[in-house]
Formats: C-alpha cells, sequence, structure tokens
C-alpha cells in the first residue's frame, strides 16, 4: 500500500497558512477546521509546518500567551515530507523514528496533501482486516480431504 492510497480515500482537502500569518489566526483555523496542522507555503512552496505541538511549545515560551507572534516563529521549517509513492510501512518507520504526526506528501515541488499518523494506523488496520476476512473465507472454503486410496 501507498501513500497515494490514503490520499485517495481521504479526499484532496488542503488547509494552508502563510508564515506571516498571526498564530492567533492559525489556531483558530486548526480549531474551527478541526485539524491538527497546517501546512506553511510560501509563493507556492512549502516552508514549514505548523501543528498543535508547535503551537503549545510557543505558547509556553511567551507566558501563556500567543502575543503577536507569527506562524513563521512557531512552525518546523524542516518538516518530514513523503511523496505519493512512498510505501506505508517506510512511513510508518519515518514517522515512529522522527515523532512526525503529520507528514504533507510532496510530488517534486507540489503538495498533494498531508497524511496524519491516524491516517497511517487507519489505512494498517483496515489493510489487516481485509487480509483477514480474505483468509477466513480462504479456510472456510477448504476442500475437504478425502480418505487416502489403500492400495
Amino acid at each position: 500500500m501507498k501513500v497515494s492510497d490514503i490520499l485517495r480515500v481521504k479526499g484532496n482537502t488542503l488547509y494552508t497558512v502563510p508564515p506571516d500569518e498571526p498564530l492567533a489566526k492559525a489556531a483558530e483555523i486548526m480549531a474551527e477546521k478541526d485539524i491538527g496542522s497546517l501546512v506553511v507555503m510560501e509563493y507556492g512552496a512549502l516552508v514549514g509546518m505548523l501543528t498543535f505541538r508547535e503551537l503549545i511549545f510557543c505558547v509556553v515560551k511567551n507566558g501563556g500567551q500567543m502575543g503577536q507572534s507569527v506562524v513563521r516563529t512557531a512552525m518546523d521549517a524542516h518538516p518530514l515530507t513523503c511523496n505519493s509513492d512512498t510505501e506505508i510501512n517506510e512511513v510508518r518507520r519515518m514517522m515512529l523514528e522522527h515523532h512526525s504526526r503529520y507528514v504533507p506528501v510532496m510530488n517534486q515541488k507540489t503538495l498533494m496533501g498531508v497524511i496524519s499518523f491516524y491516517d497511517v494506523a487507519k489505512a494498517v488496520v483496515d489493510s489487516q482486516n481485509f487480509e483477514n476476512k480474505m483468509l477466513r473465507a480462504y479456510i472456510r472454503d477448504w476442500p475437504e480431504e478425502r480418505d487416502a486410496d489403500p492400495a
């Protein structure tokens, strides 16, 4: 299974924000849309990733206030990325190794979507459930053994 399979099921709604957007506005968008991340784009290029993790770190660093901070001051400027052809097991390994909950999917310089750890886990569980269902059907349809002919 590849990242493109997850994106096909998930749909193509993308939420982006420019790096000079006020952090409070970005947090408002995330809360309103019930999303955990925003891709930070500038002049059509990926420049960072903003997740609730970065928001919380910024608020704590500023004594519990967002103040006049902008997205650029809080974002991860070097987010982990993958492409549509990346295998799900590779993405899962990368996300675990780098403690990333959200990964932008980039084909060359084009943003294709964002996959979350939840998306990856759901795809793996769905795949395993399908495989289990097929194995159960195969076992249920197993041909009966015939008595060996005593010659």
